[in-house]
């Protein structure tokens, strides 16, 4: 449940959303969406997971327009989706053949094709650049396009998966429903107890810090602990449309960059002989969100009596529209269910009394 409207004094109203202009020009400075898109790359591709929409630029603008709220943002752009039209689905993106930007394997040192740490904060000492503000973006902007212009262009090939040695083993299972088609959540009420494809999708664009911090608790120790990442990879997928609804010949339409991780656990108690695998995949640069995504998934194939094995429970919550929807839901007014716990308490103290 998302509430939007609010019924009181209109003019009120108009000069609280007149306000916000006001604290929007703090300065003389602006920020422009293309100065969003590029310099905050990484809070742009949170907004689109979230939000299910796959366009830099309007995650861009709607992060300009609420002042860089993350909840009012996808709530822009989810809003922005409802009212678009769907012509046509994609075929199903092979992210084996994925142009790779960084894939690495915790489980592995040596793996087929090679580690690559690509670009990460994973290594950086974490200390404030104080001289960060005074640099020109221009000089930065043209450094980097020279360092790329000094490199050679290489041809690139599609790396192995690293569970596939695993799968050839026969110590991973093949997932038994590839082929059947996803269930659209976009399209359908989720109804319990869900398609794991409903699951993934739903994980895909459930809060970031509420699908992390699920992951969290079931590493300090509620469900299966400690899983390993067999293999983080983030790159680049193509993306195909069938030509006149014909299934053998199909339309590059473009390509759009993803973060896919697979995470290798103990199997349940049913099949000790076997490891069990957890998927995650989200837009853009989000690797955190994608290994809480895949822990999670893991735990929900697997069941329990723990908060993170409760399909429900997780899925339920997790949005991040209806969530920040109901909490701030909570600042309309309540004047008469509030009258009426007052008169509660009142009559029971005069009984007591």
């Amino acid at each position: 449940m998302a509430y939007v409207a609010v019924s009181g004094g209109r003019e009120a109203i108009e000069a609280s959303i007149k306000l916000l202009d006001y604290y929007r020009s703090g300065t003389n400075k602006d920020i422009d969406a293309e100065a969003i898109e590029n310099k905050m790359s990484l809070l742009v591709d949170r907004v689109m997971s979230e939000a299910g929409l796959y366009s830099k630029t309007y995650a861009a603008l709607a992060l300009k327009q609420c002042e860089g709220s993350m909840e009012e943002a996808v709530f822009l752009l989810r809003a922005y989706r409802s009212t678009l039209t769907r012509n046509y689905y994609t075929n199903v993106v092979d992210t084996a053949a994925m142009r790779v930007v960084r894939r690495i394997s915790a489980a592995f040192k040596d793996i087929a094709g090679g580690q690559m740490l690509g670009a990460t904060y994973d290594y950086t000492h974490r200390l404030i650049n104080f001289d960060i503000d005074k640099e020109d973006p221009s000089a930065l902007r043209q450094e980097a396009l020279n360092t790329l212009a000094e490199q050679s262009p290489q041809k690139t090939t599609p790396y192995p998966r690293v569970s596939d040695e695993l799968k050839r083993e026969g110590l991973i299972d093949q997932y038994s429903d590839n082929d059947k088609k996803p269930y659209d959540v976009t399209a359908n009420l989720l109804v319990f107890p869900t398609e794991r494809s409903a699951r993934l999708q739903t994980l895909s664009r459930a809060d970031t810090g509420f699908i992390s911090g699920l992951a969290y608790s079931a590493l300090r120790g509620f469900g299966q602990v400690h899983p390993t990442i067999g293999e983080l990879r983030c790159g680049y997928v193509e993306l195909y449309v069938p030509y006149l609804q014909n299934d053998n010949e199909s339309i590059y339409i473009g390509e759009i960059l993803i973060s896919e991780v697979e995470c290798i656990n103990q199997a349940d108690d049913k099949d000790k002989l076997k490891l069990a695998v957890g998927y995650g995949a989200v837009f853009g640069r989000n690797e955190n969100k994608a290994i809480s995504m895949a822990v999670i998934d893991n735990e929900l194939n697997n069941g329990g009596p723990y908060p993170t094995q409760d399909e429900e429970f997780v899925l339920t919550h997790g949005d991040s529209l209806e969530m920040n929807g109901f909490i701030s839901h909570l600042k309309l007014p309540h004047y008469v269910t509030f009258q009426s716990k007052l008169d509660t308490v009142r009559k029971t103290r005069e009984t007591e009394a």
